[in-house]
């Protein structure tokens, strides 16, 4: 269903924007340190990067969290951070991204998940990584899931950030799966290929084509063996739909009803993809949230993809370009 109506397309985008969208799991600080390269060190073969200016961006859940706000709709962020000078300048990333930090919770002494990355000349020297990947507390988990009950009856749906740094756990996702079923609201999961098999019965899983395959234990080559994986892995998760990604392929979306969609890509041209899974879930999640069926909201967050990949690092597609992008998709498809 690579083709929306004119009218649908108006229906969907008049009732979207401003419904609360729950983003939890692993936030990060991506740091950059830019600067320039005039010789090499005299103490080993590397190059001297003399750094002139230094930034952040917010990353993982937290650049869900982002897309969310670019798309025009609330996010309500849950993450874990800890107690130093990184979670602090993440705090200030999210107040300046007008994103609320009620929900994220400090875990001492766990260090804030930091992304370093050094460039010179526009191109990445090196990257370093602080973190601390160890599963967070059963009495950490029992103080998120208060918040999570506190919040979800005004929640239109849920992103599952993972990226295995430890917030998501076995525990916390099955109570907060459990709590959402009985609320009837979307989950969307944006999976870690180690806790696969952890994401049954949520609603929507999204992985990209080498994470399918991986877990699967098939490399998907072609179409057959596409289809073998992406039917086989729906089964064992027993959930709604499983999206695979499947970059310059487009998009590949399995429905329980047996339904199999694929979306050739909407990207033009292609600079970077960091992020692009990002926008997919987000794009995705607010499209459900504004009466998208899942077709149409896969429809939908393709084209916010090919928005983000004509940038260069992580980007977020917002809502009225998104919606011109897609009127000029309608009109020039008749």
């Amino acid at each position: 269903m690579e083709r929306i109506s004119k009218g649908r397309f108006e229906q969907i985008f008049s009732v979207w924007g401003g419904n609360r969208i729950l983003v939890l799991g692993d936030v990060m600080l991506d740091e950059y340190l830019w600067g320039s390269v005039s010789r090499i060190s005299p103490e080993a073969p590397v190059p001297v990067v003399e750094i002139v200016t230094e930034s952040v961006k917010l990353g993982g859940a937290a650049n869900v969290a982002l897309n969310v706000k670019a798309l025009g709709d609330d996010p309500v962020l849950v993450g874990v951070i800890g107690e130093d000078r990184n979670g602090e300048r993440m705090m200030s990333a999210l107040s300046e991204g007008r994103i609320e930090g009620h929900g994220i919770f400090v875990d001492n002494p766990r260090m804030t998940t930091t992304k370093t990355r050094v460039i010179a000349h526009n191109q990445q020297v090196v990257r370093a990584d602080k973190e601390n990947t160890d599963e967070i507390s059963e009495e950490l988990t029992d103080k998120i899931m208060r918040f999570v009950e506190k919040k979800i009856a005004d929640i239109s749906g849920v992103i599952i950030s993972d990226y295995g740094k430890g917030m998501i756990t076995h525990r916390l996702l099955s109570r907060l799966i459990k709590l959402c079923r009985q609320n009837r609201i979307l989950v969307a999961v944006d999976p870690k290929d180690t806790h696969f098999m952890n994401y049954r019965e949520v609603s929507l899983v999204t992985p990209n084509h080498h994470e399918a395959g991986f877990v699967y234990g098939k490399r998907i080559r072609n179409d057959d063996i596409l289809k073998e994986v992406g039917w086989g892995l729906l089964e064992r998760l027993n959930v709604e739909a499983l999206l695979i990604t499947r970059g310059e392929k487009g998009m590949s979306l399995f429905e329980a009803d047996r339904t199999l969609t694929h979306f050739p890509t909407r990207a033009r041209e292609v600079y970077d993809v960091t992020g692009a899974g990002d926008t997919v879930i987000s794009a995705f999640t607010c499209a459900v949230a504004a009466k998208a069926n899942f077709r149409e909201a896969t429809l939908i967050s393709n084209h916010a993809a090919g928005l983000v990949v004509a940038e260069i690092g992580t980007a977020q597609a917002g809502k009225e370009e998104l919606m011109k992008d897609l009127e000029d998709f309608i009109n020039s498809n008749g």
